[in-house]
């Protein structure tokens, strides 16, 4: 048995939920009595495999995240941090803050509080065999490339799509190394993975689940309050 990976988490939280027209950031509202926020970082405590989390809030959402750490007293999360204007940004900063002695990084959205156990760990696995992983699930609909005036010009193969969600999970030098290659380069990717894919690294697609949503919207708030009380809370 070799020793144990090292894995540290970082928990975005510092959207604005502009999506969700609420005066709340979305990461803060109540679902079945609990924030969303509060249900996601409760999975990463849970995990075995995971060390430390860093929590990434906007500026005036820090003290906010800050309560909530005080009142669930999490005991693996290590900071709150200022997240950055983009979400790239904000995974930037979070990435300085991580130690050298971290093995492997897991980012995940504040907003997928149906992230599983079992995800963390495929994608951990994953990881440390590929370099770099992200979960995601096949594309149920067709999907259409459209022009800038809303014309269809192609559709791809629906059997090749996949729709990526979070945890994206990576070995700390080979991501880090990616993201300032970005940064050194004016690359602005969609997601961590397109950052070390352009960065020349693979990354290996892990099965997730179609309940891994992420609530952006009030009607995934619905759905979101749905799936909670299906498990009994």
């Amino acid at each position: 048995m070799g020793e144990k990976l090292r894995c540290t988490a970082i928990i975005m939280a510092a959207g604005k939920g502009k999506r969700m027209q609420t005066a709340v950031s979305k990461q803060f509202l109540p679902v079945c009595g609990k924030e969303i926020l509060a249900w996601t970082v409760d999975v990463f405590e849970k995990s075995p495999l995971v060390d430390k989390i860093l929590l990434m809030a906007s500026a005036d959402g820090k003290e906010d995240v800050q309560n909530l750490w005080n009142n669930y007293g999490w005991k693996k999360v290590a900071a709150v941090l200022e997240g950055g204007k983009e979400r790239q940004n904000s995974v930037a900063n979070g990435l300085a803050a991580v130690g050298k002695d971290t093995d492997i990084v897991l980012m995940h959205d504040g907003v997928r509080p149906f992230v599983t156990e079992e995800m963390i760990a495929d994608s951990i696995a994953a990881a440390q065999e590929y370099g770099g992983a992200v979960i995601g699930v096949p594309a149920k609909d067709t999907i259409k490339v459209c022009s800038a005036d809303g014309l269809a010009v192609e559709t791809p193969d629906r059997s090749t799509l996949w729709q990526i969600q979070t945890p994206q999970t990576f070995q700390r030098n080979l991501i880090v190394n990616a993201y300032e290659k970005a940064d050194k380069d004016g690359f602005l990717g969609t997601d961590d993975a397109s950052v070390a894919e352009f960065a020349g690294h693979r990354v290996k697609v892990v099965m997730g689940s179609y309940r891994n949503i992420k609530i952006t919207t009030k009607e995934d708030l619905v759905i979101a309050e749905a799936f909670l009380k299906e498990e009994g809370h």
